[in-house]
C-alpha cells in the first residue's frame, strides 16, 4: 500500500490510471517516468510492476506483479510472460522501486532485465525499458545503455 498522507491523493491516482487506460496520455518517456514515480515511489517495500502496451505503445494496463521486502523482491519470468499474454501486449515497460532511495540499478536488476527480454521475445513481446524508481528520481535503464 502506498504511503500517501491523504486519501484524496489515492483517489487522484485512480482517476489518472483510468484516464491513462482510455487515452494516449503516456506519450513521452517523461510522462511514463512521472506516472511510475506516482505509483511506486511511496511504496515501503520493493514492488515490481509492468506497463502492458499495445502495438502502438498505448497503455493496456498497469499491474504490480510482485512485492518483496525493503531491499528485494523475487520476480518470476514465467509469470511476467503469462501476464503479457493475458493482456495481449505487444510491448512492456518494466519498473520497480528502490525504497532505499538509490536509483542505481544493481547487477541483479541488469540480469533480470536481460532474462525478461529473452523470455518475452519468445512470445514476440518487446521490452522497451526498465525503470528504477525512488522518491527523488526515476532512472531509465534504456537511456543509460543498460538494456
Amino acid at each position: 500500500m502506498p504511503n500517501y498522507p491523504h486519501p484524496i491523493i489515492l483517489q487522484a491516482l485512480e482517476l489518472l490510471a483510468c484516464e491513462i487506460r482510455h487515452t494516449d496520455t503516456l506519450t513521452s518517456p517523461d510522462a511514463v517516468k512521472d506516472y511510475l514515480r506516482l505509483k511506486l515511489a511511496p511504496m515501503q517495500r520493493e514492488v515490481f510492476a509492468v506497463l502492458f502496451l499495445d502495438c502502438q505503445h498505448r497503455v493496456i494496463e498497469y499491474e504490480e506483479l510482485f512485492q518483496g521486502t525493503l531491499t528485494q523482491t523475487s520476480v518470476y519470468p514465467r509469470e511476467v510472460v503469462r501476464a503479457a499474454l493475458m493482456h495481449n501486449a505487444a510491448a512492456v515497460i518494466l519498473a520497480h522501486n528502490h525504497p532505499s532511495g538509490s536509483a542505481t540499478p544493481s547487477r541483479a536488476d541488469e540480469l533480470l532485465t536481460q532474462t525478461l527480454k529473452q523470455a518475452l521475445a519468445l512470445v514476440d513481446v518487446r521490452v522497451l525499458d526498465h525503470l528504477v524508481v525512488t522518491t527523488g528520481e526515476c532512472l531509465s535503464m534504456a537511456e543509460h545503455g543498460l538494456m
